[in-house]
């Protein structure tokens, strides 16, 4: 008789997870408290504009691959995809441009002809990012933090030997203020930071490991938008006959003699031999395990950034954007002062604008654009989000306008707004922040929730709130971590 497991929520790594548990035999339920798969990787619409709701870059693409691969099924079957020729294009008000090529060459002469910046600065710079990822991927993105098996082999000697030049002592800012000598080029690699919610005048030099995916191997667009790593991999799970509970909120953990027996849902108790919960492992301690122990040192770490979001549908194209736009605030430092230590949002912030329309025409009417218009702003700790969020949208539409030379106000015909509150509501993130833990500290990497709970037996954890962390890989990732660990 097969066993059975149930997943509690429907994010991306929770579909990972359902998928690689299917596969190992076991029947698999997931149980998701909206109306359809995804969590923060969904889309909407508004009037004729098609929405992505979250996470807008793509890498590692064979992450998602490997799923279908992992179930006999040709990954083509069912998703496509293509390398963008330019990762993002990067502007700044005095009138200064970068493209960031795919070639790495071409982005390096790119920056020497734009910015002044020896084009061999970047070759080194990505060449270190590289080093870091080839050092660290392995034991930190591939395998259990939380387990001796991981530290008792020659990749954790490796590292420990290497700490110092992989950027443990040194603030990201600070090493790339070493590597580049334009402030602008500074300015365009801390920028990595924002992509796990972090502060790069905090934040260890590891993450410029970052760099990486996005340079050295790529960044990617699904030819049917971001929602579609969501779709191809909930209709591989239907196919795998993976069952799905929508609209079915869970209630509780169900525990017994500190073994994990189930859920309930809908005051119907359903029980299973494991349980892997998706949701943000705070709220997921606030609500269906609260009458557990408690994680309390990991429960009460700092939490990372949030985002302010303005679903745009504009009444005009812009030949001179990109799929991934950064219009970059003029005083970086204070920008992120005031996120995460005034908890408010400076007045000249950075824009990133996001079109899919670009590559994915049926997105927006003709002659029209869908503008995911972002920023960054602090996780929510009871600001006057109504006070903020009126006086961010008149300072980033300024921002645009000084930038571009447009005045963008009258060509907005369609308008949604996501803020932290919101994320936290429609996502079940602690704080609407994005990445959970903050990871602003040295330590940052072992202050998150294992992927196993340490005091209820056949209870694990997968998603952006765990070891490895956020973002659409290491997500995918935690998921596989997970699901090794399991019978």
């Amino acid at each position: 008789m097969n066993k059975n497991a149930i997943i509690i929520g429907s994010g991306i790594a929770g579909l990972a997870a359902a998928i690689r548990l299917k596969v190992k035999g076991y029947e698999v339920d997931v149980f998701e408290a909206n109306a359809s798969p995804g969590g923060k990787l969904s889309q909407f619409t508004i009037k004729e504009y098609r929405f992505d709701f979250g996470p807008s870059l793509f890498t590692l693409p064979e992450e998602v691959e490997d799923l279908f691969i992992l179930a006999g099924k040709d990954p083509q079957t069912y998703f496509s995809y293509i390398k963008l020729p330019i990762a993002c294009h990067y502007f700044w008000e005095d009138g200064k441009q970068v493209k960031a090529y795919a070639d790495i060459d071409k982005f390096a002469k790119e920056v020497e002809s734009q910015l002044g910046e020896p084009a061999e600065h970047v070759r080194q710079n990505l060449k270190k990012s590289a080093f870091i990822y080839n050092s660290l991927s392995p034991l930190f993105m591939h395998r259990s933090m939380h387990r001796w098996s991981t530290w008792l082999n020659a990749q954790a000697l490796k590292f420990t030997f290497q700490m110092g030049k992989l950027g443990i002592f040194s603030t990201m800012n600070a090493a790339n203020a070493r590597q580049f000598k334009q402030p602008k080029m500074v300015q365009l690699f801390n920028r990595y930071a924002t992509y796990n919610g972090s502060n790069p005048y905090q934040t260890p030099a590891t993450l410029n490991i970052i760099p990486h995916l996005e340079f050295n191997i790529g960044a990617f667009f699904p030819t049917k938008g971001m929602y579609d790593i969501t779709q191809s991999l909930y209709n591989l799970a239907l196919d795998l006959g993976i069952k799905f509970y929508f609209d079915s909120k869970v209630d509780k953990v169900l525990v017994a003699d500190n073994h994990a027996i189930g859920i309930r849902s809908g005051g119907k108790d359903y029980l299973s031999d494991i349980v892997v919960n998706n949701m943000d492992m705070v709220n997921a301690y606030k609500t269906i395990l609260k009458d557990e122990k408690q994680p309390k040192f990991l429960l009460n770490q700092p939490k990372s950034s949030s985002a302010l979001i303005f679903y745009w549908g504009i009444k005009k194209v812009y030949k001179e954007l990109n799929l991934h736009n950064i219009l970059f605030s003029e005083d970086y430092q204070t920008e992120f002062d005031h996120i995460f230590n005034r908890h408010s949002i400076y007045k000249d912030p950075t824009v990133y604008i996001n079109i899919t329309s670009i590559y994915k025409p049926d997105d927006a009417p003709e002659g029209c654009m869908n503008w995911f218009t972002m920023i960054n702003v602090p996780n929510n700790q009871g600001q006057n989000w109504d006070e903020l969020i009126a006086e961010a949208r008149k300072n980033i539409i300024l921002k645009i306008n000084r930038t571009l030379g447009t005045d963008i106000a009258p060509l907005i015909e369609a308008e949604e707004i996501l803020d932290p509150r919101t994320i936290e509501s429609k996502t079940s993130s602690a704080n609407g922040a994005l990445y959970g833990n903050s990871s602003n500290n040295r330590y940052a990497a072992f202050l998150r929730h294992a992927n196993y709970s340490s005091d209820i037996k056949n209870l694990y954890f997968c998603g952006g709130s765990v070891h490895p962390g956020g973002g659409i890989p290491l997500c995918l990732l935690s998921a596989k971590i997970t699901t090794e660990m399991i019978g």
